[in-house]
């Protein structure tokens, strides 16, 4: 029984021991939540009292992500925070947001206080609002975002920003009143004064003083002695009052009396409350002349610009384009009055954008935003812009100091043109050369080899190896010295090759090869220059010039016995015919005897016959020494009429005999020509006979003779049976076609080619026209 009361106490004592353990537990669990539920309270109280503070913070991790309250959004003109420092700028399109130098200054202050650690400060406008806010970054605590981010405070201080000014410019203007009252007047270097409310002088300084030949202040002060003159009819007295009765300044120039010499100045009138009227002059004589000198310089620039063939653009610090010169107008057509509007950069690249004037790009807010960077580039930057057209622009980007940009278009489609052109004249020249007979090496004026064709190698053979290292014109003739048969004479070609390149002569010369070939060669001066060296190989031609010399020489010593032969022919012919004839004469003369009837008549018929022969011996000598080249003709004034005249005398019997009737029409007008008239009545005569031979019985004669402005013409015709093409052809020749018309034969008697000799002789022309059943004519021209 004891023993239970014992276990009972036991576990009534574990009982309550549990039972207080648990109360215990219970009252830390609820001392806990109270702690948790204040420490949620406060995070409550202290998140709410960040968003309702003037203060607002922007968390920046090093990868350029952002954390921020959406208020802050609010203040950046967004409608909801973004995911990156860089998306603050909502682009040109929007008026939200940071602007793009903006934000550029908050990345590059984020980004050196994440790397260095070191604090910063700056003043942000977002676009589109008159908001104002204060940006203080530093370094975030690792409590706050380990990882190297920086902490950004954002203070809109907007309301305070006007109190702010305002109580600068109290302040400004309390410094320069009380500066305008002390030292400061008497210490600057430009006069100044102070005026009483009254406008009368109080106070001046030196250099006062010293511009209108004072002794002292006090003198000035006394006698009021003003530096400024009266302008429009108001002195500066009276200006003074004006600004006092306004309260504003007054800045106007005018010209003034310093130092004895006129300049102009800037007069500037303050109003100091009640207190008065302060003023100064500044000496702006040298600035205006700098001025005038500028705008006399810009003036004479841009009339330069415009006489330049590239085109020129100017942008101001505003980046507004403030001129450009007539080339840029045609080359983007764009018109003058539209430059005078000084539209933005962007507007320009729009507007060139619309006629079609820039180059295709796949994203054009991004090329145009990178050409905005243009502006604050240090160096220059060039490009090239290719058009839909086929137009090649050169593109030069050249930042200004003032921080405007000077744009420079020039047009090399042309130079491209005229390269692509020179690439293809040197390919062409190229093909020209290797597929050339001639061997060509061009060499420079230092003497090496610049330029050959495949023949120049085959023919001096070279290998291409040697060629390929250009080598100078001492080296390569000594290699081509052992394929001459005469080694010594390779200096005539370097003598051409010096003429061509450095004399700018042309020379030429003459060698034979080892192997039997012979080469002539020439040095041809280039207008670049350089000497051309043309190499022929003649060897064909040399044995034909060689064979033609032997035959030359064998048609002389052929000439000479031709000559020769008709000398010797012309004493055979004559002198047997003489004796025939002279014989025939006595016989007839009866020194012999009478002669029968029948003897008479055997004698004249040898007469005849003699005559007849002479005249063909004739014939034939003046033909052979016509064809020689030995004909003597004698140059004597020949009066034409009369010669026809007596050759148709001399053939009337023939022309009575053969039943034919001529007409001889001209007179003595038709005047004289010079030559052989013994050799000219030859060839009528022939002429004649050849119509009395041709024309039938009963036919007619035509002898016409005629004055022309080169000479004389004279026209033998018949109305015969005429010739036919290849007849007449063969006519002049001699020659007529046997009747099966296979062969041809010699004419009875020497004939026309005769004729044509003794005509052409006499500088003359002769022509001959027939048709068959209509008859011939032959029209001889003399001079």
């Amino acid at each position: 029984m004891l023993l239970n009361q014992t276990v009972l106490v036991i576990v009534g004592l574990l009982v309550a021991a549990w039972t207080v353990a648990a109360g215990w537990a219970v009252l830390v669990a609820r001392g806990r939540a109270r702690k948790a539920e204040a420490h949620h309270r406060l995070a409550r109280r202290l998140t709410r009292m960040v968003d309702e503070s003037p203060a607002l913070p922007l968390l920046v991790r090093a990868d350029g992500r952002i954390e921020g309250p959406s208020r802050l959004a609010g203040w950046l003109g967004l409608d909801a925070m973004p995911g990156y420092l860089s998306e603050l700028d909502a682009g040109d399109a929007s008026d939200r947001g940071l602007n793009e130098v903006q934000l550029s200054q908050l990345s590059d202050a984020v980004r050196r206080a994440q790397k260095t650690g070191a604090a910063f400060r700056m003043v942000l406008t977002p676009r589109g609002g008159t908001r104002c806010l204060a940006v203080r970054g530093h370094l975030a605590d690792p409590q706050v975002s380990p990882g190297g981010s920086a902490l950004v405070w954002f203070f809109d201080f907007s309301d305070s920003e006007a109190e702010l000014r305002k109580l600068r410019a109290e302040a400004a203007g309390a410094r320069a009143d009380f500066a305008g009252l002390s030292g400061l007047i008497e210490a600057a270097p430009l006069p100044m004064w102070f005026r009483g409310p009254d406008m009368e002088l109080r106070l001046v300084n030196s250099a006062y003083v010293k511009a209108v030949g004072a002794k002292s202040a006090d003198d000035v002060v006394t006698q009021g002695i003003e530096l400024i003159e009266a302008a429009d009819g108001l002195t500066a007295a009276q200006v003074a009052r004006h600004v006092l009765a306004r309260k504003a300044p007054v800045e106007r120039i005018v010209s003034a009396t310093i130092g004895g010499q006129r300049r102009s100045v800037r007069v500037s009138d303050l109003p100091l409350g009640d207190e008065g009227v302060a003023g100064y002059a500044v000496d702006i004589e040298e600035l205006e002349e700098l001025m005038r000198q500028f705008r006399r310089f810009r003036e004479a620039q841009r009339e330069m610009l415009d006489t330049l063939s590239a085109g020129i653009a100017q942008f101001d610090e505003r980046r507004n384009l403030v001129f450009a010169n007539q080339p840029f107008l045609r080359i983007f057509g764009v018109p003058q009055a539209w430059v005078a509007d000084t539209p933005p950069f962007d507007r320009v690249l729009d507007r060139i954008r619309d006629a079609g004037r820039l180059p295709e790009v796949r994203d054009f807010p991004e090329w145009r935003r990178e050409r905005q960077g243009w502006f604050l580039a240090r160096d220059p930057r060039e490009e090239s812009w290719h058009l839909h057209d086929g137009t090649h622009l050169r593109v030069v980007g050249q930042p200004m100091p003032d921080g405007g940009l000077l744009m420079i278009f020039e047009d090399r489609t042309e130079q491209l043109q005229l390269s692509a052109t020179r690439d293809t004249l040197l390919r062409t020249r190229t093909a020209t050369f290797d597929n050339l007979f001639e061997a060509l090496a061009v060499f420079a004026p230092d003497g090496r080899l610049q330029l050959w064709n495949r023949r120049f190698v085959a023919e001096w053979g070279l290998e291409d190896s040697f060629l390929d290292t250009h080598p100078r014109a001492d080296v390569l003739l000594t290699r081509i010295a052992q394929q001459l048969k005469r080694p010594s004479q390779v200096g005539t070609i370097g003598q051409v090759i010096q003429a061509a390149t450095l004399e700018r002569r042309q020379r030429s010369g003459r060698l034979a090869l080892a192997d039997g070939r012979y080469l002539e060669f020439a040095g041809v001066p280039l207008p670049d220059g350089n000497g051309l060296l043309t190499v022929l190989d003649i060897t064909d031609s040399q044995k034909a010039e060689t064979a033609l010399r032997e035959r030359n020489a064998a048609l002389v010593e052929a000439d000479a016995v031709k000559t020769r032969f008709i000398a010797n022919m012309s004493y055979e012919f004559r002198t047997p015919l003489t004796s025939i004839g002279g014989f025939a004469e006595l016989l007839q003369s009866g020194i012999a005897g009478e002669l029968t009837p029948q003897g008479q008549e055997y004698v004249a018929a040898i007469l005849a016959s003699v005559e007849r022969l002479g005249e063909q011996i004739e014939n034939v000598l003046d033909l052979s020494q016509s064809e020689a080249g030995t004909l003597p003709l004698a140059r004597d004034p020949v009066e034409i009429f009369p010669l026809l005249t007596g050759v148709v005398k001399e053939r009337s019997d023939r022309i009575s005999a053969a039943g034919l009737s001529l007409d001889l029409r001209g007179n003595a007008s038709v005047g004289t020509v010079t030559g052989d008239a013994r050799r000219l009545a030859r060839a009528f005569g022939q002429l004649v006979d050849n119509a009395i031979a041709a024309t039938p019985e009963g036919g007619r004669i035509l002898i016409e003779c005629t004055r022309q402005r080169q000479g004389v013409r004279v026209v033998i015709s018949d109305n015969g049976g005429g010739m036919e093409p290849a007849v007449l052809a063969r006519a002049m020749e001699g020659l007529k076609v046997t009747p099966d018309g296979r062969a041809a034969e010699r004419r009875q008697g020497l004939g026309l080619p005769l004729v044509r000799q003794l005509v052409e002789a006499h500088g003359g022309t002769i022509e001959l026209l027939s048709e068959p059943g209509q008859g011939t004519a032959a029209i001889v021209d003399l001079p």
